[in-house]
């Protein structure tokens, strides 16, 4: 979303909720800066900026109201509607709220305004807890990392733009169905345009910059995506090698339920499918490879393929 759209969502919101009566098209295209002065561009410009703000939440309501002696369409943010009510939360309760915002940071995002809506007017009395828990450290204890293209994604979602980048030497078109943090790595999951399908990708291991189709635009899905889900082998406290994998054709659909579609990356000569896997669990690894029996074979890392050899000739012989 370009930074004068934004500008101009903000003043039309504002507008629309200090107005104390519907204002109408006419009325908005005077007093709200940033529209076009054509009146057919207005009128386009105004029908997405309804439509954007009403997919955000924002509660913009379509009302009859006496304009200059006949009645007419005005338009109006409700304050009840918009504002956010008060969860009721306990000091104790918002204090514990703010050390875990303190504890772990978005990099790049403050979280004092969250909390400040959150607490209302209760905001200062929880300022001396909240220091007093926060009295264990300075020092947030975890940081999410956060990097421009992970920014353009986020505004991608938002605004239901697809989007395009590379990922294992292809260039892919994404429309963008959500995003996820799980054990220290962002990633995103959306339509393939290419492949007619949902797939996940790992953000750290996209190629090059992501590019927002911003002319575009999709239909969120009707059923919300699942998400990346961690396997086995991915679950463990050790440091994770990256196995690689060539499993037999016949195999090869099989293998991309079991291992995700986001870790094929490629075929080889004798037209195997190819396999990049994370592995943090050496025993759950091994099991997925007896999975394929003899229609699956560990590459490397040499270290890796060793322990799976030895551990496939132990079998063979008890």
């Amino acid at each position: 979303m370009s930074a004068a759209k934004v500008e101009r969502l903000l003043n039309l919101s504002a507008a629309l909720l200090a107005a104390e009566r519907p204002l109408t098209a006419s009325e908005i295209r005077r007093r709200v800066p940033g529209y076009p002065e054509d009146l057919g561009s207005f009128r386009r410009t105004f029908e997405r900026d309804k439509d954007d703000l009403r997919q955000m939440g924002i509660p913009l309501k379509l009302m009859e109201v006496e304009f200059e002696g006949r009645w007419t369409e005005g338009y109006r943010i409700p304050p009840e509607d918009y504002a956010l009510r008060d969860p009721g939360l306990e000091a104790d309760e918002l204090a514990a709220l703010h050390f875990a915002a303190h504890a772990v940071r978005l990099e790049g995002v403050s979280s004092a305004e969250a909390l400040q809506t959150l607490a209302g007017e209760r905001f200062g009395a929880i300022e001396e807890e909240a220091r007093v828990i926060e009295a264990a450290g300075d020092e947030p204890l975890a940081r999410v990392p956060v990097d421009e293209r992970l920014m353009r994604l986020f505004g991608a979602l938002v605004d239901r733009h697809p989007v395009t980048f590379g990922y294992n030497g292809t260039n892919r078109t994404i429309e963008p169905h959500r995003l996820d943090y799980q054990r220290g790595r962002w990633y995103l999951s959306g339509h393939d345009r290419q492949r007619g399908e949902a797939r996940s990708f790992r953000v750290e291991r996209i190629e090059g910059d992501v590019a927002v189709l911003v002319a575009e635009t999709f239909v969120a899905p009707a059923q919300p995506h699942p998400g990346v889900v961690l396997r086995s082998w991915q679950l463990g406290s050790v440091e994770p090698v990256w196995a690689e994998v060539a499993v037999d054709a016949d195999q090869a659909l099989s293998a991309r339920r079991h291992l995700g579609e986001e870790s094929v990356v490629g075929t080889d000569d004798e037209g195997r499918t190819l396999f990049r896997v994370e592995v943090r669990n050496v025993e759950a690894f091994r099991g997925l490879v007896l999975t394929f029996l003899d229609h699956a074979e560990v590459l490397g890392p040499p270290a890796l393929r060793d322990d799976v050899v030895r551990w496939l000739e132990a079998l063979e012989r008890s």
